[in-house]
């Protein structure tokens, strides 16, 4: 899949806002200053796309995109931005949660995680919960470009080995690099494997 036409559409506060679900939709989600704004750039083809902020908690809508007329691509606030007041967290948090368990054609979540840093108690809990709550995600790992290849693969290796304590099976995983344009292509053909399963 090559992503040739890439709109924004709206900005929504809480889910009822959203647009209509006729379309598949994916939805981007970490910690703040994870680098969700440049992936997404990435994979759209389009730098102006997403903001990008030096400032990490930047984004506090959630952001809908329609790509190629046939998708959307949401941004979503970063979480565990601690310069916000611990009201407008929990404001966020119950957003973001109502959003994810009662959108009806959300196909699947990229949840960003910083490769450079071993894993947070914050992400993996995140991650628990999708999977308790029985919604579909792909771990996304950010940034590998700063890495050497044997630190990608040693870090990799460390988050592989703190999730099967609690995990049966590893949920699937993408390692990308906004800056090489590594994962790309299987972000994309996730996406497009996925689109196949849409029923409205």
């Amino acid at each position: 899949m090559e992503i040739k036409t890439a709109e924004f559409i709206t900005s929504s506060v809480m889910e009822s806002q959203c647009p209509k679900p006729i379309l598949p939709e994916y939805a981007f989600i970490g910690r703040s200053n994870v680098g969700k704004s440049l992936l997404i750039n990435m994979i759209t083809n389009n730098r102006k796309l997403a903001k990008v902020s030096g400032s990490p908690g930047k984004t506090i809508t959630m952001n809908h995109f329609l790509i190629d007329k046939t998708w959307y691509l949401v941004d979503l606030p970063g979480y565990g931005f601690a310069r916000r007041s611990k009201t407008e967290r929990k404001k966020w948090e119950r957003m973001i949660r109502h959003y994810i368990l009662t959108r009806s054609n959300l196909m699947s979540l990229f949840v960003l995680v910083d490769l450079r840093h071993e894993p947070q108690k914050i992400d993996t809990e995140f991650m628990e919960w999708l999977a308790m709550s029985q919604i579909p995600f792909v771990i996304t790992f950010t940034k590998s470009d700063k890495l050497g290849k044997v630190n990608v693969e040693k870090n990799l290796s460390t988050y592989k080995e703190i999730l099967l304590e609690s995990w049966e099976e590893l949920p699937p995983f993408v390692v990308t690099s906004a800056v090489a344009g590594t994962g790309k292509e299987e972000l994309l053909q996730y996406v497009a494997d996925t689109n196949k399963l849409f029923q409205l």
